[in-house]
């Protein structure tokens, strides 16, 4: 399944400076019957968003009016926990096109690059950085620019480099998913078949 390509996003962020955030918590275990990437954004963060009637909680930071983008920031260590990829769909579903921390467990980082989420690792100072910015000015935008691999906060200028793996990179920049990859290459791969005996 293709999504959408990834170059420069230019977008205000929300801040969720909590850290150890788990998978469980991304999305509670609950919402996992459904097997296609559509409906986990609506209960991204589910039992930190609503209470028990399902009525919203006012002081949760999804629920404030003030904080809005497709950037979210998180604290150290997001996504630990268990392997499930919704934790990524819902991120993605909900909107968000980029994820910020200072930490990502591994499956998570790499479940996020498989559909078109950007997770950006930052180092402790730059985040808290970003925090601040944020806590200043809750409409602060931040640069992430794909080609060149670097995250700004606009109001600043201050920035820093992240990496990527140079495969997953091409993926987003394409709007790639591995199948579209090998769909790609596929006179390629053809080509090979053909020159390589069995």
């Amino acid at each position: 399944m293709a999504y959408d390509k990834f170059n420069i996003l230019k977008s205000s962020a929300v801040p969720l400076p909590i850290e150890n955030v788990d998978t469980d918590q991304i999305i509670p275990a609950r919402f996992l019957k459904a097997t296609e990437r559509k409906g986990f954004g609506d209960n991204l963060f589910r039992d930190w968003r609503y209470n028990s009637d399902n009525t919203p909680k006012e002081h949760f930071v999804l629920n404030n009016p003030i904080y809005s983008g497709k950037i979210l920031v998180g604290g150290k260590n997001f996504g630990s926990g268990s392997s499930r990829e919704h934790a990524a769909w819902a991120v993605y579903d909900y909107g968000f096109r980029c994820v910020v921390s200072s930490f990502f467990a591994d499956i998570f980082r790499n479940n996020c690059l498989n559909i078109g989420v950007l997770p950006v690792q930052v180092s402790a100072d730059f985040l808290d950085k970003i925090f601040k910015a944020i806590e200043k000015d809750p409409k602060t935008e931040l640069e992430i620019s794909l080609p060149e691999q670097t995250i700004t906060i606009l109001a600043t200028g201050e920035s820093e480099t992240f990496n990527i793996n140079g495969y997953k990179k091409e993926n987003m920049l394409n709007g790639f998913d591995d199948i579209d990859y090998l769909l790609n290459i596929k006179k390629d791969i053809e080509v090979f078949g053909q020159k390589t005996p069995l």
